[in-house]
């Protein structure tokens, strides 16, 4: 029996009914990573005998009759941007590639507090950098549905374990849309909460004001279940919210009969891909058919988005890794004095995109142009938050694209930056507001790779686009369908 292609909650209820052990299930996955991991390269590291005793564990405590939790005995893998202790975290750079963490992040400590199965740590985009995984200063990460294509980015190598049936669940995170964007092009779900949601205590820094953690999964229920266990306020974060973290799971109800959502015009932009057009509208009469009312909204300042996220976040980014110098943190490259020690170290150390940041961060930020660039973008980001403000004045939820397009073909706009950077239009919006966002699959381009549905909430409205989202996914089967490697159908 293959265990890799079903969803946390159904492994959740096999393992309580003792219908199989969590050790059967642990190996059930490595034997498909042994399977696909060479055409996928979802992982950075794999943890395998700590994985194996985690199992052995939650199976002597099934044994013992006592109850297990929610991801108890699931296997899963963590981006390689979130800190584990005694577990290499090298954020795909080279930087930091003998990094181990002596400490877990708040996440982390949440997580192995459900006692699962950790896998390892999938690869991702240096620094989180990127929306394709060709970024990382390891290897690339293949796409499960079409190997030639990339699996998004940042936390492609997650998504893609997840579709590839290498891992149940996963766990990303998300600066401007980096578990949206490759949820969608590999055909799972992927959920940013709002930010301050979840703790970023751990969590290696791009830009502090925009990163936020979030689960990949198989379906909606798996990500509110995760979320539950991932939530919450936590003093070591300063921008961490605290407010009561409701039973995310009692949002599943197949209803959204009077829910108002909200279609953006601005989000339908030109040159976006047709079958990604008709995919999301198709979803969007769908869920008019199950009850919602679809009411045309405008968010007129979407088109600044872009401009104003690649301002901010390269200004933050350059803030945050001045610290990689080769003496305070990072691995170091010898100079003859300390000038050349810290030049070498950076200019070797670090790839081309995140170099690419810190020098666009460092010209907002430096003097003469901080108000011309660094300050209009924060008075913009205003404006993007204020659209967001008095479009939840009428409507409960707003839906659109998670991607102007579909996967693309690996080195396809690796030499145009600009071109990738536009990939992000209709996800960065919601880092910018600081807003909670669901993508979820929603249909198929011509040449079946998985197109998303983005639905967007309210500060603090997991619960609504929760709702939404299984409302919708339960009345089609996009969702069920898994990428096919090995010659065997996931």
């Amino acid at each position: 029996m293959r265990l890799f292609d079903k969803p946390a909650h159904v492994l959740h209820d096999m393992l309580v009914n003792k219908e199989i052990t969590a050790t059967e299930l642990t190996k059930d996955v490595i034997a498909r990573i042994d399977e696909v991991e060479g055409d996928v390269m979802a992982y950075l590291t794999q943890t395998r005998e700590a994985a194996l005793a985690q199992a052995a564990a939650v199976d002597e405590k099934i044994a013992g009759g006592k109850v297990i939790s929610f991801l108890e005995g699931i296997p899963g893998a963590v981006k390689d941007n979130i800190c584990t202790k005694g577990i290499k975290t090298t954020c795909a750079s080279k930087i930091l590639e003998n990094f181990v963490p002596p400490y877990d992040a708040t996440v982390i400590e949440k997580i192995n507090a459900a006692k699962p199965v950790i896998l390892g740590k999938t690869n991702m985009d240096e620094f989180a950098m990127g929306g394709s995984t060709e970024n990382s200063a390891y290897h690339l990460t293949h796409n499960p549905w079409n190997t030639d294509c990339v699996p998004g980015g940042s936390s492609g190598g997650s998504a893609a374990a997840v579709a590839a049936g290498t891992a149940i669940w996963a766990i990303g995170s998300d600066t401007g849309g980096s578990i949206r964007q490759p949820a969608s092009f590999c055909g799972v779900v992927g959920m940013k909460p709002t930010y301050g949601r979840v703790s970023r205590y751990g969590l290696v820094a791009f830009a502090s004001s925009l990163d936020q953690i979030g689960p990949l999964a198989r379906d909606v229920t798996d990500c509110a279940n995760i979320l539950n266990i991932i939530a919450g306020h936590d003093a070591q974060d300063s921008t961490s919210i605290d407010a009561s973290v409701p039973d995310y799971t009692k949002a599943l109800v197949a209803d959204i009969k009077g829910l108002k959502i909200g279609l953006p015009r601005e989000y339908f932009v030109k040159g976006m891909d047709a079958d990604v057009e008709k995919a999301v509208r198709t979803a969007v009469k769908q869920m008019e058919s199950l009850g919602a009312e679809i009411v045309e909204i405008s968010l007129p300042h979407t088109e600044y988005a872009i401009s104003t996220y690649y301002l901010i976040a390269p200004a933050e980014a350059a803030t945050n890794l001045e610290r990689y110098d080769g003496v305070s943190y990072g691995e170091r490259v010898d100079g003859a004095d300390i000038v050349e020690m810290m030049t070498n170290t950076r200019s070797r150390k670090f790839g081309k995109e995140v170099k690419r940041r810190i020098m666009i961060g460092n010209y907002a930020l430096s003097a003469g142009y901080y108000d011309a660039y660094y300050l209009k973008s924060l008075r913009v980001r205003t404006l993007i938050k204020q659209d967001f403000d008095k479009a939840f004045e009428k409507v409960d939820a707003i839906v659109a694209p998670t991607a102007p397009t579909p996967a693309f073909k690996i080195g396809e706009m690796v030499s145009d930056p600009l071109k990738m950077y536009l990939q992000d239009v209709c996800t960065v919006p919601l880092n910018l507001a600081g807003l909670p966002g669901i993508s979820l699959p929603c249909g198929f381009s011509n040449k079946h790779m998985p197109i998303g549905l983005q639905i967007i909430g309210k500060p603090l409205g997991e619960e609504t686009i929760l709702r939404a989202a299984y409302t919708y996914e339960q009345s089609q089967g996009f969702y069920k369908e898994m990428a096919e490697l090995g010659g065997k159908k996931a």
